[in-house]
This record gives structure tokens, C-alpha cells and sequence, in this order.
């Protein structure tokens, strides 16, 4: 028997914006493979085993769904947002690169989703209209030291930002020293929206001033979108409209 491994993103919280290419596959599938709260998203029924990791273990898991694909399972590997932003596309691409050259001959897809920094974009506005990088906070993976040179260097640069695992319970420091670094290198008027839980019931978006923003208005919740210079606010009633116009004066 023939198996498969899909890497699906499920969006950002809403089941509408699960894309009916994901659904397929998770319709079809034998096993879904995932982060706890991710693998719960998923409607139980028969046939279908769920199985459940905790955050830190993605290699595991990534050798878990080669191994059930390899042996003729068809297996679904789930993410929030897209698969390929900070989430398990790399893993499994890792675990497959290490391990036995048999596994190369798996059917795998990666079907894309439609990442929080996007979904939080478009509630606010537009305010990735022009160039802009994601950057993850979290030091997990690598050294405080390159999130810092990044996030200076993107500042110089004049990105847009989209911040990724921006402030978590056990180093609660990080966003914090992140906003020194951008009053330091940005004007204080650059606007900051903080998009917490963006599509779900709770969704809740912020938009304020550099000078005014506090750690404490970012969770793991919460994608935080730093505009550039260019970047406006249009106020009116009700929601107010971020944006960042789509093209750059010539100095």
C-alpha cells in the first residue's frame, strides 16, 4: 500500500479559512500528526487515529508521521497558520534530510494556510502593503544575539515587521527588550498593532504609538505588526485603517 504525508497548515483559528485543499487531505487522511492544541482542531471519527505531541518534540513527531507515511499510512502533519512559517514544513524536511534515503521516496505535499501574520494584516488593514519581514522572537532555536541584529538591521532597513511568539510566561523579557531595541532605532511615532487571537471569537487589535506601546500588550496569542515610516492610520468611526501606501517617495 502506497502512503502519503501532507504538511497542512489549518489557518489562523477560524475554520473558514481552512482551505478546502487541507480539508481534503485531512477527509482523507489515516493519522493526523501534531502540537496538542493544533491536533484538537481536528473533528475525531473512525478511521482516523489522532496523535498528539507536546511543542518541543517537532523532530520526533516529523520521524513519528515519515515513519506511518513510509509504511503505508496516509498522514496529515498539521500546523496553525501556514506549515512553512515557523512550523513543521522545516522539521520534517530536516527529519527526511537525516534519515534513510527510503524515506525520500514518500508522495509528500506541503498545502499552505493562511498565517497569522496575514490574517492579523487584514483586520487591520494593509499595513504589510510594501516590504516587510517576519521575524520570530523566540529564542528557543537560536541565540538572543541574532534576533537583535536582525530586528536592528530590519529597522535600518525601514521594513515593515511582523513579530512571531512575541512574549511568553517563561522569558517574558524578550518583547520587552525588543521595544528598547525599536525606540532606539525608530521614531516614536511608528505605529505598533498588537493582534491578539486574530480570527477567533476573542480577536482583539490594538493599534498605538511606538512610545506608548508595553510588554505586556503582547502574549503568545498576539502577532505584533511594526509598520515603517510610511506606515498611516485613517480614523473613523469604528475601526480605525492601517496601511502602508504601496510605494516610496524618491529622495
Amino acid at each position: 500500500m502506497s502512503g502519503s504525508l501532507s504538511i497542512a497548515g489549518l489557518g489562523p483559528g477560524s475554520e473558514t479559512m481552512i482551505t478546502p485543499d487541507v480539508q481534503q487531505a485531512i477527509d482523507e487522511a489515516t493519522d493526523i500528526v501534531g502540537y496538542i492544541p493544533y491536533v484538537r482542531r481536528i473533528v475525531p471519527r473512525a478511521g482516523l487515529t489522532l496523535h498528539e505531541s507536546d511543542n518541543r518534540v517537532e523532530i520526533d513527531r516529523a520521524n513519528h508521521a515519515l515513519d506511518m507515511a513510509q509504511s503505508g499510512r496516509r498522514v496529515v502533519v498539521v500546523s496553525s497558520g501556514d506549515p512553512g512559517v515557523f512550523a513543521m514544513a522545516s522539521a520534517v524536511f530536516e527529519a527526511l534530510e537525516a534519515g534513510h534515503d527510503a524515506r525520500r521516496t514518500i508522495d509528500i505535499r506541503v498545502l499552505p494556510g493562511i498565517t497569522a501574520m496575514l490574517a492579523a494584516a487584514a483586520a487591520a488593514g494593509a499595513p504589510l502593503g510594501h516590504d516587510f519581514c517576519a521575524i520570530n522572537l523566540s529564542d528557543n532555536l537560536k541565540p538572543w544575539h541574532l534576533i537583535e541584529k536582525r530586528l536592528r538591521l530590519a529597522a535600518e532597513a525601514d521594513f515593515a515587521m511582523a513579530f512571531y511568539n512575541p512574549r511568553s510566561k517563561s522569558r517574558p523579557e524578550g518583547f520587552a527588550r525588543t521595544l528598547t531595541i525599536l525606540r532606539e532605532a525608530c521614531e516614536p511615532t511608528r505605529l505598533i498593532t498588537f493582534a491578539h487571537a486574530v480570527s477567533t471569537p476573542d480577536q482583539a487589535l490594538t493599534t498605538v504609538k511606538l512610545a506608548d506601546a508595553t510588554p505586556d500588550m503582547a502574549d503568545m496569542r498576539t502577532v505584533v505588526l511594526v509598520g515603517s515610516s510610511q506606515t498611516r492610520i485613517i480614523e473613523r468611526a469604528g475601526a480605525p485603517i492601517v496601511y502602508t501606501p504601496r510605494s516610496v517617495a524618491v529622495e
